[in-house]
């Protein structure tokens, strides 16, 4: 387990601020799904000394919303990026599976207005009756039946290619988990029967989850207590590719994205629960409050911030705890 990150591209002063903040594993922002491309921001990201792990692909409507016959050849289209990444050598995809989506209103995250922060910054915030839950767009009304038999028609042509070529298909939580959204009944609500439901669509090594902390925690009542069994049964299972480590101060219907270290979930504790289950992959910030005083330069990603150093640092001091606890807990034995 180690810490990781998003979104970033592979420019030379975007490894650097990686590496000299002690981050050397990432999913990218890449600017095509050819091998040619995907190769390159390998190569780019190796020589400033930052392994490219994963890419996202983006959100594909058709495929979510049952559009035939759009649908079948986004799919092959999928199945292409899926050997594309393989032979640029990576590890996985990153994909998100959302009825509710960008393409036509609705977006592929639904908020309200910010929550003001400590020191001036801003927390990303929903509540749910300042939310126009009424208006229906291009999706319609969709039922949870309906989104899993979308998502296992998608994942039963999709996984036996990610098989064959040793990719990992990594899905990301509908954010936010709610029972009912603009006429979309979301799959990853109820919590932890939603993913489970989604975990078992299809049986592979192959599918699993780009696990948000952060989402999970969304649709929860008392997410202090609710999310560290959940991330403990997913952990066993192997059924986590990534780990996206946010904190939440509230749960359903009602929550603000806070610093990691100030919500209401004890990170550390999930720390430990990923560590004791030999989990062996990235832990991310996700998202970071914002401040107008903290401006990424230009040319580079959005997140080459000191409210991204300062959760890489947080990351690592956790891992090393984690590290030590366990090492003191066998030498006592």
């Amino acid at each position: 387990m180690y810490v990781g990150t998003q979104y970033f591209g592979t420019s030379k002063k975007e490894m650097e601020f990686l590496t000299r903040h002690g981050v050397t594993h990432f999913d990218a922002k890449v600017d095509g799904m050819d091998v040619v491309t995907l190769t390159r921001h390998r190569e780019e990201a190796a020589a400033g000394g930052v392994d490219l792990e994963m890419v996202h692909i983006a959100p594909q409507g058709s495929i979510s919303m049952a559009k035939d016959p759009q649908r079948d050849q986004d799919i092959e289209k999928v199945c292409g990026f899926i050997e594309n990444a393989s032979k640029a050598g990576l590890r996985g995809l990153n994909y998100n599976f959302c009825v509710l989506n960008a393409e036509k209103g609705g977006g592929l995250v639904q908020r309200t207005a910010p929550r003001a922060g400590r020191g001036g910054t801003s927390y990303s915030s929903f509540v749910l009756s300042e939310y126009d839950n009424e208006t229906l767009y291009e999706a319609g009304v969709v039922s949870r039946d309906e989104a899993f038999e979308r998502a296992a028609y998608f994942l039963e042509r999709i996984i036996p290619v990610a098989e064959e070529y040793k990719i990992q298909m990594a899905c990301h939580l509908n954010d936010p988990p709610s029972p009912r959204m603009n006429g979309v009944e979301k799959w990853n609500w109820p919590v932890f029967e939603g993913l489970k439901r989604f975990s078992e669509l299809v049986d592979s090594p192959y599918h699993g989850f780009n696990f948000c902390c952060g989402v999970a925690a969304e649709g929860l009542e008392n997410p202090a207590e609710e999310l560290p069994p959940i991330v403990q049964y997913f952990a066993e299972r192997k059924k986590i590719f990534n780990v996206h480590f946010r904190n939440i101060r509230g749960g359903l219907h009602d929550f603000c994205e806070t610093w990691p270290d100030e919500g209401d979930v004890d990170m550390y504790q999930l720390v430990k629960i990923l560590y004791d289950a030999d989990y062996p992959y990235m832990l991310m910030p996700d998202h970071a409050p914002r401040h107008p005083d903290d401006q990424a330069p230009e040319g580079v990603s959005s997140r080459v911030t000191q409210g991204w150093a300062f959760q890489f640092g947080y990351i690592i001091a956790l891992i090393q705890a984690a590290a030590r606890e366990s090492a003191s807990a066998l030498a006592g034995q």
